[in-house]
Order: C-alpha cells, then sequence, then structure tokens
C-alpha cells in the first residue's frame, strides 16, 4: 500500500482522454483519487483517428452503454465483399455493432470525467516527466504517484519513460459524408482488396449522421504509401450504396497499432493503455472496447493498490490486456498470404463463411 501525503498533486496523470483513458480515469476517480487527464486538443472531438464502431460486448458491458441513443445506429449484419465484388450476408443471432456520432461521443466522455469529479485539462499537451520519489514529476501538472499513457501508436509517455513502443502499424483513412444514406444501411459494408488494402480491408457503413467509408493497408515505413480511397470508392462505393459524386466533410487518418500488447507495458509506476500498449486486435483493428476494459482494469488496480492495499498495478496491467494469440498468427498469414483469387473462388464455402463469423462475431477478447 501507499501512504497518503499532501507532497503529490495527483494520486494519477493520464494522458489522453480517449476511449483507454476516460476508462481508466473514471475508474480511478470512482475510488476517490485524484485524477488530473492531460488532452493536448481543445475540443477532444476534434481530428479524431478512431472510426468509433462499439461492438455489442461494450456496448451491454461497460458505461459505452450509456451514451445517449441519437449518438449512435445500430448495425446488425455485415455484408463482406470478395475483390470480384460478389457478396455474402453474415449475422449471428443477438450480436450487433454501434456506428457513432464518434465526436459527439468524445464530447460526452469528456463531460462523464467530469462529473466523475476527474481534473480534464484539454489543451495541454504532456512535454516531459522525470522519475521522482514515489512517482513521477510532470511537467505543468506537478508530482504523481503513477503516470499512465493513453497517448495513441507513437506515445510520448512510452518513450519519455523508457517503455514499450508500438513497431507495427496499419495507415487508415476514413471519410464521413454528411446527410448521406446507404441503400442497404443496416449492414457494415467490408471489402477484400490486396489491390486497394494489402493487409487489411475497406469498409463503408451508415452513422447517425450520414456515411463513414474507410480504408487500411499494412504500413511499411521503407515503402509507405498513403490508401487510395478515392480510387478505391470509385470501384467498390456503388456496391456498397453508396451514390456516386459525394464530397465527404471530415476526413480522419492515423497510424493503428497491429502487432498486439507492446514488451514492458507498464514498470516504476508509469503505464501504457489504448493504443500505446497495443491494445488493438491485430486482424479486425478493432480496439474500443479491449481499450477501454484494460484502461478500466488498470484504474480500478491503481485505486485497489493506493486505497485497499492490493497488488502492484503495473501487474495488473499486464495480466489484464488481452494476448490475441490467434489473431496474432492470423495477422502473421494474412500479411504473407493475401491472394484476391482465393477469396474470389471461396467467398461461398462454408470454411470461408465460419472463419469471417469467427473474425466479426466471436468474442472479443482472446
Amino acid at each position: 500500500m501507499d501512504n497518503a501525503t499532501t507532497s503529490f498533486a495527483a494520486d494519477v496523470v493520464i494522458v489522453g482522454a480517449s476511449f483507454a483513458g476516460a476508462a481508466c480515469a473514471i475508474a480511478a476517480a470512482q475510488r476517490g483519487l485524484r485524477v488530473v487527464v492531460l488532452e493536448r486538443k481543445h475540443d477532444p472531438g476534434d481530428k479524431l483517428r478512431t472510426t468509433g464502431i462499439i461492438v455489442k460486448e461494450a456496448a451491454e458491458q461497460t458505461l459505452l452503454g450509456h451514451i445517449p441513443a441519437a449518438m449512435t445506429r445500430r448495425i446488425e449484419e455485415v455484408r463482406l465483399y470478395a475483390p470480384s465484388l460478389k457478396q455474402i450476408a453474415l449475422a449471428a443471432p443477438g450480436y450487433y455493432f454501434l456506428t457513432t456520432d464518434t465526436p459527439a461521443v468524445m464530447r460526452w466522455l469528456a463531460d462523464q470525467m467530469r462529473v466523475h469529479g476527474v481534473d480534464l485539462r484539454l489543451g495541454c499537451s504532456f512535454t516531459s516527466a522525470e522519475r521522482a520519489a514515489g512517482g513521477w514529476q510532470v511537467d505543468g501538472v506537478g508530482t504523481t504517484r503513477y503516470l499512465v499513457g493513453a497517448d495513441g501508436a507513437r506515445s510520448r509517455v512510452a518513450r519519455r519513460c523508457g517503455l514499450g513502443e508500438v513497431r507495427q502499424f496499419l495507415y487508415g483513412i476514413e471519410y464521413e459524408f454528411p446527410g448521406a444514406s446507404l441503400a442497404e444501411s443496416g449492414a457494415l459494408h467490408c471489402f477484400i482488396s490486396k489491390r486497394y488494402a494489402p493487409g487489411y480491408i475497406g469498409w463503408i457503413a451508415q452513422s447517425p449522421t450520414g456515411v463513414q467509408a474507410g480504408l487500411a493497408l499494412r504500413h511499411d515505413p521503407a515503402h509507405a504509401r498513403v490508401p487510395d480511397i478515392d480510387g478505391f470508392l470509385l470501384r467498390v462505393g456503388q456496391a456498397g450504396g453508396l451514390r456516386r459524386h459525394l464530397k465527404p466533410g471530415h476526413t480522419r487518418a492515423g497510424l493503428i497499432p497491429c502487432s498486439g500488447p507492446v514488451f514492458d507495458m507498464a514498470r516504476d509506476r508509469a503505464i501504457l493503455i489504448g493504443d500505446a500498449a497495443g491494445i488493438v486486435s491485430p486482424v479486425t483493428a478493432g480496439g474500443i472496447h479491449s481499450a477501454w476494459e484494460h484502461g478500466w482494469a488498470v484504474g480500478r488496480g491503481i485505486a485497489a493498490y493506493l486505497r485497499d492495499d492490493g497488488g502492484a498495478p503495473e501487474q495488473v496491467a499486464i495480466e489484464a490486456a488481452p494476448r490475441f494469440r490467434t489473431k496474432r498468427a492470423l495477422r502473421w498469414a494474412f500479411d504473407r498470404l493475401q491472394f484476391d483469387w482465393p477469396f474470389d473462388l471461396l467467398l461461398y464455402s462454408p470454411p470461408l463463411r465460419w472463419a469471417a463469423k469467427q473474425v466479426y462475431f466471436h468474442k472479443r477478447r482472446e
């Protein structure tokens, strides 16, 4: 147990106010800890890098289930398209996804942090931190018992604290088409194409505010390329029910971890969560549910240690991180064995349909 002293400005300083950071902050604040969250953006809904698609487990088992209904849209089917644009419809009894008005959701999360007593400091970037007795000295804040990095795939906290860093990425770009609608609005449309999305997929989905359409590919720093989303949408947009000649509104783009949890994610009162810790599915690139659960476990773990003589939060962080063993194996295979012709040939086969359902509908934690 860590005895309280008056010399600490905070019990926990969290860098980043997205899903993982918000979960950690609220979980710790609920137990009475003094929590400071630093967020470099002045508006938490600005310049987002997440698709904001929430899986059933997160909607039913976490605080995200309380997102106002006007900010979400329920999707119960996946349409999977081969490179030839042949398609199959996939569904599982009772399963669904929620597309979201993601900027509004991020602002709602900011309000939830404030409601729970979190000191959320917008427009405040993390610049540096130094080891201090019993914790960290954080520039602009003061001393804290724990420093948590929820600051994305290129985490400054990881670099400053000497923790593990994400090394393998996808690069994704997504357009939003405000007010647009799809012919098949009840489905998440997913496209396989080695030409446009080597190592990943493209997608089109109806959201509460319009249509979101994206594309991601394996990122190779030595031969970096930007996804050709305009060419991709010319090829697949009509098949996915997207009208031609629409002009996108907001554009999201960024790196997505795809190698699973980083080694050395927690040490010496510094802990990584969310994208900073690589808590993202190596296959689907879905991270909201896993990031929320991991951030929540870390927030509760820190509170248990400081309040109840619990075990070391660093170990809690390591043990709570999903391993993604099967998905890491699938990632290895997809990177090396992706060809268009097997998907065209086998799209309607029972093995491919079974495999697709495992990816989209199985329980998220591995």
